[in-house]
């Protein structure tokens, strides 16, 4: 099965285990079982990649500190034989909930001193948790053998998962906040939202070759890892992004550093810290080390979606560097603390981008004089009205806001993506020519009938410093009109006919073909078959003429840059360079909405680029290669996974 279909299985099997257990809480436990299985995976294909032999491997024991610091070195970290996740399953019936118990306290003591920040109590959420798996030893035990079975068959191994672990690990987490209701948006970003302003940042900092980049309500890492995911497009070594990440609850902070862990980012680039933001700034040196460590956090990009509109304590904090310049925010609402946090750890030529309500755009008081002064100072760079119920456990309608320490001009771009959606389930979802049609406004700065207005500084002095979207950007659809003169007595209004302009535009000669010419406000139709009449036109015939034109040479174009370099093509750029091909050929016909052309490429992107990787990793060969055809048939009723044939392994 696919990792969807895997990932789904998971999903559904782990749903139906977790019986009256919060799903918020539940999630902890499988999140953190699968954790374990990737170290445990590692440590096998380490020792593996450095000619341990099985015999070595299972005589791999806590005493024989030699090897211990071997593997410490190498990985960071050390796991028995008996303790790892392999090991668990093949006992079969003889395990016990005890072996993971000794199993995770282990592991906290065998850390090595130079990961301990990355790895240090990364298990307590799990290990405190067990408990609540069963009332006795007996329950919990069964439990977690049945958690471990259902997971173990994620594959680890960075050859073979073409990204597989990462996807199941975000779709779980999804899953989760969509069945956490409130308690959702505590922990999770939709996938969205995250890719869309990672195209934002990345596009800003495209020409680096170094980067730092920092969530300071880290949640599950999702923005984080979308962003790195990114800006890796554009530099040479994904190395060379540094991650700084800082989250107030303990269980989620261990989300953050586990989801970063998975996705084969070096420990020396996870700075993370489990703190109060607001409260406790980023430490500018180790306490232990005051002198040496002396480091002020300043990053390239900020990246967060904090708590909206929470209480917080401004008092005594007139002096702290992050607001003196533009003031507090009112203790009941702490949504300007966070932006003004952000905003002062961006370097000069930086970038931020903050989810935020849509109440930051025009409440009054403290807020509005907060606005005002990042107005004044010319910071606020774009502001984009996001569809309402995006966002787990709220419908409540939400705001990107892009800032900068330095700006070329004064002016602000304010985009209206409210419509710009579907649904799924209880829920909206941005699309991916939503998200491509967003980050492109951003990177143009242009105004776009109905969707988006560079609005000047004197504009928004005039307004008050008001920002609410609607002020500046028209997106009303006119509703549907009835000419009752037409209805009564015949005729086509020549207001509906001149409505659709965008046709006649195109096809200059096709409206005098096919109504009648009249001095009154109505025509009538000109010929017996309008369809044979529009379809046979020259106009029409020319456009559909030009269309074969501009895409006579796409195969060829696809083959050279596909099939004919598939084996060293970076998979993860290529998209874009379909997309610029084909928004190209579009460019001079009419008609044609670009971005819907760009939907159709990436609904076949995601199966063409797993494609391309699967190749890349085992071969040519597999292009012959088949796979037994697994389907899910009902069985006694119950759903049962049978072979159904063969399919092609890559076609």
């Amino acid at each position: 099965m696919n990792k969807q279909q895997l990932a789904s299985k998971i999903w559904e099997q782990a749903n139906a285990m977790r019986s009256k257990i919060e799903a918020n809480d539940y999630k902890d436990y499988i999140l953190g079982f699968i954790f374990y299985k990737y170290l445990s995976d590692k440590e096998l294909k380490f020792l593996k990649e450095n000619d341990f032999t099985e015999n070595d491997i299972k005589n791999l024991v806590e005493d024989d500190e030699e090897t211990v610091k071997f593997i410490q070195d190498g990985i960071g970290y050390f796991i028995s034989y008996k303790d790892l996740f392999s090991s668990w399953i093949s006992m079969g019936k003889d395990f016990d909930i005890s072996n993971v118990r000794d199993a995770l306290s282990a592991f906290s003591r065998l850390i090595n001193k130079s990961h301990k920040k990355v790895f240090d109590g990364v298990f307590d959420t799990l290990q405190t948790g067990l408990s609540k798996l069963g009332e006795s030893a007996a329950a919990q035990t069964k439990s977690v053998s049945e958690l471990i079975q259902l997971i173990k068959d994620i594959p680890m191994d960075g050859k073979q998962d073409y990204d597989v672990l990462g996807f199941i690990y975000e779709y779980l987490i999804s899953m989760f906040a969509a069945n956490a209701g409130k308690k959702a948006g505590e922990f999770y970003t939709p996938h969205e939202v995250a890719v869309l302003m990672a195209e934002i940042v990345a596009e800003h900092l495209k020409d680096k070759s170094e980067i730092k980049i920092y969530d300071p309500t880290s949640g599950s890492g999702s923005l984080l890892i979308n962003i790195g995911k990114a800006v890796a497009k554009h530099i040479e070594s994904k190395d060379n992004i540094q991650y700084y990440a800082q989250e107030l609850k303990q269980n989620t902070y261990n989300l953050t550093r586990m989801n970063l862990v998975m996705r084969g980012i070096i420990p020396d680039n996870i700075i993370t810290r489990n703190g109060d933001t607001l409260e406790e700034d980023w430490p500018f040196f180790d306490e232990n080390d005051p002198i040496n460590s002396y480091d002020p956090l300043y990053v390239d990009a900020v990246v967060s979606n904090p708590p909206y509109s929470q209480k917080w304590d401004p008092a005594n904090k007139e002096t702290d560097p992050r607001y003196a310049r533009f003031g507090l925010a009112p203790k009941t609402k702490a949504d300007f603390a966070f932006l003004l946090h952000d905003l002062y750890h961006v370097k000069p030529h930086g970038i931020m981008t903050i989810v935020l309500p849509h109440g930051v755009l025009f409440r009054g008081g403290e807020e509005g004089e907060i606005r005002k002064n990042l107005i004044e100072n010319n910071h606020i760079d774009a502001i984009i009205g996001l569809p309402a119920n995006i966002f787990f456990g709220t419908g409540i309608p939400t705001i990107i806001m892009v800032l900068k320490q330095k700006r070329d001009s004064s002016d602000v771009l304010i985009i209206d993506a409210s419509k710009g959606f579907v649904k799924e389930g209880k829920n909206n979802k941005l699309r991916a020519s939503d998200i491509k049609k967003i980050a492109d406004a951003v990177s143009k700065r242009k105004s776009i009938s109905k969707y988006a207005a560079l609005v000047s500084r004197d504009t928004i002095r005039q307004n008050d410093y008001n920002l609410n979207i609607p002020r500046y950007v028209d997106s009303f659809d006119e509703g549907e009109t009835w000419d009752i003169y037409a209805s009564m007595f015949g005729g086509i209004p020549m207001a509906e006919i001149d409505s659709l302009q965008k046709y006649w535009e195109a096809f200059p000669t096709l409206k005098e073909s096919i109504f009648t010419k009249s001095d009154t406000p109505y025509v009538d139709i000109a010929c017996e078959d309008v369809k044979t009449a529009i379809t046979s036109h020259a106009d029409v015939l020319a456009l559909k003429q030009n269309f074969n034109t501009a895409f006579e040479s796409l195969a060829p174009f696809l083959k050279a840059e596909l099939i004919e370099k598939m084996e060293s093509l970076a998979v993860s750029k290529q998209e874009v360079v379909l997309s610029d091909d084909i928004f190209k050929r579009v460019k001079a016909l009419p008609l044609i909405d670009k971005y819907k052309a760009y939907q159709l490429l990436d609904d076949e992107w995601v199966k063409i680029a797993v494609d391309l990787e699967i190749i890349q990793t085992e071969g040519f060969v597999v292009t012959k290669q088949v796979d037994p055809n697994m389907i899910i048939k009902k069985k006694d009723g119950k759903d049962t996974e049978v072979q159904d044939g063969f399919v092609g392994h890559v076609i």
